[in-house]
């Protein structure tokens, strides 16, 4: 079912889905339709990213557009309306179709009524039941309250870029939940905020800038017990210039940066590396790529080392694990989801083959080729991304030789590969030109011991070296 409210018999909203996984919010990329356009039952009308992919959302009914409650580019609370349809065009009472709103906080209003219950989201998807209930809201810290009153007269008196504005109407100041949050957090009364957003309502921008000058008030004088009046400097009137560009963190890149830092100071890492000819994977390559079992699927070294690493897994099946920190458990999974980390235009995702250990080698090359393309073409959903246990990411294709590569949250290992190069080697007793790489295997040190991680990583070595162990092995 797809969250929609009816508001009446004739105008329908259509809300904000959880596309999965209890995500909070979505950047509206790209609408496909335009207020007075004509919309069909399952018709996609915009694309939304959230913090895992890129997801277009079908409208639920037909009818013809009446408003787009937001711009390309805003982010969106889940539950938000974002859409309105006239499900009875024609009628005499039919307000004026509106444009799509700037890009600023909308108004908060008192939400129309729901079906008690679970919050309807997009098929496929699932979301945590959730409280619509509001905390009482509690006053900011006085001294914070009244050094911000004091850098707000400051402001005004000299001019600042900051419009001098009426005082807010007695009672509550108008400001959506999240940004009430975002002032508790940061100490900032929503009184003493100037409300830049439509209708006199308090935004994100309008706190950030009010808690900007008062950090800078506290930190020239934590002591003082009156307020102290600070002298911002004036700030350039252009953001952006030819020495620098802001670009703001959202959607997937802030959820790489948010997992990466989490991962590398909750795990222990330690990484191993070996340098191994592949001489005869590349040759195995070669003549799988004139197999007929293998026509219309892409064979590449790729697909080898994959291979290797569920052969290793099979053999060390404590490597495959997580690390449960409410439980203080270790999750041993009898199963392998093969992560296969992608560079997109968007960022870094990395989704996974699931239950890739009972894939012959055909399915397998299937199956990575599918992935690659889904994820070149944005198309990666939540849920491809979820369950992976082991990860590999191949560096090689930038002509990196290795690196030390960081966990994938909840997973246990995951193995770089390097660039496969021509180079000097000593074999059957003499130097020869042979394809060598070197691979570096991270693993979580709760979880896999020195002796288990080494035996992974020989594993897959022994296997690229040689790879009619993929026969004798598996």
């Amino acid at each position: 079912m797809t969250t929609m409210t009816q508001t009446s018999a004739r105008f329908r909203e259509f809300k904000m889905p959880d596309v999965g996984e209890g995500l909070t919010e979505a950047e509206i990329l790209k609408w496909f339709v335009q207020p007075g356009d004509t919309v069909t039952d399952g018709q996609v009308v915009c694309e939304v990213e959230t913090a895992k992919a890129a997801v277009e959302l079908p409208i639920p009914f037909d009818g013809v557009v009446h408003e787009l409650r937001f711009a390309e580019g805003t982010t969106v609370d889940v539950g938000e309306v974002i859409i309105t349809v006239d499900v009875a065009p024609g009628s005499e009472d039919a307000p004026a179709p509106a444009a799509a709103a700037p890009a600023q906080e909308p108004v908060e209003a008192a939400p129309a009524e729901e079906p008690k219950g679970r919050t309807p989201v997009l098929v496929g998807y699932g979301v945590a039941e959730s409280s619509t209930k509001r905390r009482p809201r509690k006053g900011a810290a006085p001294e914070a309250a009244a050094v911000a009153a004091a850098v707000q007269a400051e402001l005004n008196g000299h001019g600042s870029a900051a419009p001098v504005v009426d005082a807010p109407p007695a009672g509550r100041p108008l400001a959506k939940p999240p940004v009430r949050k975002l002032a508790k957090d940061l100490g900032i009364d929503l009184a003493t905020v100037v409300p830049t957003g439509k209708d006199g309502t308090i935004t994100r921008e309008d706190v950030h800038a009010a808690a900007a000058p008062v950090a800078a008030a506290v930190a020239v004088a934590p002591e003082a017990a009156e307020p102290v009046a600070v002298s911002v400097p004036e700030t350039p009137a252009t953001v952006g210039s030819a020495r620098e560009t802001r670009i703001p963190v959202k959607g997937v890149r802030k959820a790489i940066a948010q997992a990466m830092v989490g991962s590398a100071f909750t795990a222990p890492h330690v990484t191993e590396f070996v340098t191994v000819d592949v001489t005869r994977t590349m040759k195995l390559v070669a003549e799988l790529k004139e197999d007929k079992e293998m026509a219309g699927v892409r064979v590449n070294p790729l697909l080898i080392i994959a291979k290797a690493l569920l052969v290793a897994i099979k053999r060390n099946p404590e490597v495959n694990a997580a690390w449960d920190e409410a439980n203080q458990e270790i999750v041993q999974k009898h199963y392998v989801n093969l992560g296969i980390a992608a560079a997109t235009p968007r960022g870094l995702i990395v989704p996974n083959i699931k239950d890739a250990h009972d894939k012959t080698l055909p399915q397998l090359a299937a199956a990575l080729g599918e992935l690659v393309a889904t994820a070149r073409d944005g198309k990666t959903s939540p849920a491809a991304m979820a369950g992976g246990t082991v990860t590999i990411t191949n560096v090689g294709v930038f002509g990196v030789d290795t690196g030390t590569p960081i966990l994938n949250p909840g997973e246990s290992a995951i193995l770089a590969v390097g660039a496969i190069k021509l180079q000097p080697w000593v074999h059957k007793g003499k130097v020869k030109p042979r394809q060598v790489t070197t691979l570096a295997l991270s693993f979580d040190h709760r979880l896999v011991d020195g002796e288990l991680g080494s035996k992974v990583l020989a594993d897959v070595a022994a296997i690229l070296e040689q790879p009619k162990r993929l026969i004798t092995w598996a």
